[in-house]
């Protein structure tokens, strides 16, 4: 699936939402969300995807490793609140799953990110190939 980084992106657009509560030890002196805080928003959608407790997308003896996240940041986030993350999945290799998300605040597309996660054997720490388990959830998304 090829994503337009340049659409104006709505969380409705996600197949697979999830959020996070802003903290303020995430504020800078400015007094908006930190960018680096911005890379755990993207984390939060990406893990909980990863390991839903319905479909998991690990099985025994594999994780998941980032091989490549891109980040653009849009707008301020600021606390108080919450931030709502969208999470798609816009292809999957033999190994490998690219993830377009995106981050927002009241409605507004703060943050995108394209991430490619590898799958690895955890004995070998080389890339695997995807368990029939993960691929069959990914079919869902």
């Amino acid at each position: 699936m090829a994503v337009d980084v340049n659409k104006d992106w709505t969380l409705e657009q996600f197949p697979y939402r999830t959020y996070d509560k802003l903290r303020y030890a995430d504020t800078d002196r400015q007094g908006h969300v930190n960018n680096a805080v911005f890379s755990t928003f993207i984390e939060t959608g990406r893990v909980e995807l990863i390991y839903d407790s319905e479909a998991p997308l690990t099985s025994a003896d594999t994780s998941f490793v980032i091989v490549n996240l891109n980040l653009q940041l849009r707008a301020e986030i600021r606390w108080p609140g919450t931030v709502d993350i969208g999470t798609a999945v816009t292809r999957v290799g033999n190994s490998s799953i690219q993830l377009y998300q995106g981050v927002f605040q009241d409605g507004v597309c703060c943050a995108t990110a394209e991430t490619v996660i590898v799958c690895v054997d955890d004995n070998t720490q080389r890339p695997t190939r995807l368990p029939d388990s993960a691929r069959h959830n990914l079919a869902q998304l």
